[in-house]
């Protein structure tokens, strides 16, 4: 999973994005940052504990910090350029908005409110989309002239879906929540619209917030709950610090603070609930392993998440889900009670199912 982290400036952002990285604080440099969090995965160190693998590999997730939208934010012609470029190849944003109150560092706008900073950058978002698809009427326009019918016809097509979009994107409505089939949005996909990812706004909040977190939270809701959006609080600063702790460290701290799981685990399980993915395993002597597949996929193309090969010759995938096997105790076991079970391509892999595929090349 790639995730694109985008705030204004002074949001605390890049501080959040070294938090999700469990990484010292970073610096903002007005250069992007690309980090990578591991999956930390229970399911999978309980597996690794009863094979004793000689390696285990978690999934990740990468991030990419871009820089802080200056002042004027939501006035602009939206994000551009190699931003722009590098925001179109995730699957989701992160949009971190300043909640927090700090005097030594002032908020561009001259005051804090989370509400509009929010409202500024989905406007940044829909002008960026707006210029992608104003560019593409004038290609389309000059590719009409001396069309085939069949190419005019579909050309026709595009240009009214995306008057429609534009139109839904002038109504402050992003492309996430309008009315778009499945076909639409293969014929849209290769533009890969910003308002058409799946957005994850975070508030970032002070230490002195933190025991009024689960109210904001239900606030968020009330006010920003929408299709494909997730929403959560969380304090930059303090999860920077304690993810640099050891794991003994840090799980005192919060206890004592009942500042509850760390943001790097919680971002990444809402992410997954956000963008619609699950992880399944393989497991042997030699690796212990977590894979990462959308919801729905099948068991062929689950292979091929693996190797193109396993895909191409696939036969069957032999497969035991995570519960099982611990009632189980181990494969033989979970083989005898015929919990272990053979499964052909069409099948569709759950979360936490454990996989050996068979195939043939």
């Amino acid at each position: 999973m790639h995730i694109g982290i985008i705030g204004i400036t002074k949001s605390g952002k890049t501080t959040v994005y070294s938090a999700l990285i469990r990484s010292a604080a970073t610096q903002a440099t007005g250069q992007m940052n690309l980090g990578v969090a591991k999956v930390v995965d229970p399911r999978l160190d309980r597996l690794t504990a009863i094979f004793k693998p000689k390696r285990q590999v978690y999934a990740e997730v990468r991030y990419v910090d871009i820089p802080g939208a200056p002042e004027g934010l939501g006035k602009s012609q939206g994000i551009g350029g190699e931003y722009l470029n590098a925001l179109q190849r995730t699957d989701a944003l992160l949009h971190v908005v300043r909640a927090f109150t700090d005097p030594a560092v002032p908020h561009i706008n001259g005051s804090v409110d989370p509400y509009r900073d929010v409202t500024a950058m989905d406007m940044e978002l829909a002008f960026s989309d707006l210029a992608i698809i104003e560019r593409r009427f004038k290609r389309l326009e000059a590719d009409l002239k001396g069309a085939k019918p069949q190419e005019r016809e579909h050309a026709k097509k595009e240009t009214a879906l995306l008057e429609r979009l534009r139109d839904g994107l002038a109504s402050d409505v992003p492309i996430r929540q309008q009315d778009v089939s499945a076909e639409e949005h293969k014929t849209i996909s290769n533009y890969q619209f910003l308002t058409a990812k799946p957005l994850f706004i975070i508030f970032n909040i002070g230490e002195e917030q933190l025991p009024q977190a689960t109210r904001l939270e239900e606030e968020m809701h009330k006010r920003l709950a929408k299709p494909s959006v997730q929403l959560a609080a969380l304090c930059g600063k303090l999860e920077t610090e304690l993810g640099q702790m050891t794991p003994e460290e840090e799980g005192e701290f919060r206890a004592s603070m009942g500042a509850g799981e760390s943001a790097a685990a919680r971002v990444i399980r809402l992410s997954y609930e956000l963008v619609g993915l699950v992880s399944f395993f393989t497991v042997g002597d030699d690796e212990c392993r977590a894979w990462t597949i959308p919801l729905g996929t099948s068991a062929v193309k689950a292979a091929g998440q693996i190797h193109s090969d396993i895909e191409r010759g696939f036969i069957r995938a032999e497969l035991v889900a995570y519960n099982d096997f611990l009632k189980a105790g181990s494969l033989p076991n979970a083989r005898r009670q015929g919990l272990l079970r053979l499964e052909g391509k069409t099948y569709t892999v759950k979360d936490g199912d454990i996989i050996n595929f068979l195939f043939n090349v």
